[in-house]
């Protein structure tokens, strides 16, 4: 999702903020490239080092959703609370505890 927020912020770039727009769309689109892999890398193999960064990321689109609250962006907002909380109840689940909470795991969790 930071990903497509970061290519959605290159297409409206202004030429008065041209800094400002082009460091918070590639801050976006390496964030969006990072968390991917900790998606690959880490949640798929159940490593305990990828819950920090899952839980974080989550925590921040829950401020970036309510930043969007008003006016005609509550869609926006409406999404990306729903699909923040809704990781962060997955990653919780006594399930992705008990993997996440585990030595280190090789074996996919799914």
């Amino acid at each position: 999702m930071l990903f497509v927020l970061g290519i959605a912020e290159a297409f409206t770039i202004q030429s008065a903020r041209l800094v400002l727009g082009l460091t918070t769309s590639a801050f976006f689109i390496v964030y969006g490239i990072g968390l991917g892999l900790v998606a690959f890398l880490g949640l798929w193999r159940a490593a305990r080092w990828s819950r920090g960064p899952t839980v974080f990321t989550q925590l921040i689109q829950l401020l970036v959703a309510y930043s969007f609250w008003g006016g005609g962006t509550k869609v926006v907002a409406v999404a990306l609370a729903v699909l923040s909380l809704t990781v962060l109840i997955c990653i919780f689940q006594k399930t992705s505890t008990d993997a996440l909470a585990g030595g280190d795991n090789d074996h996919p969790v799914l």
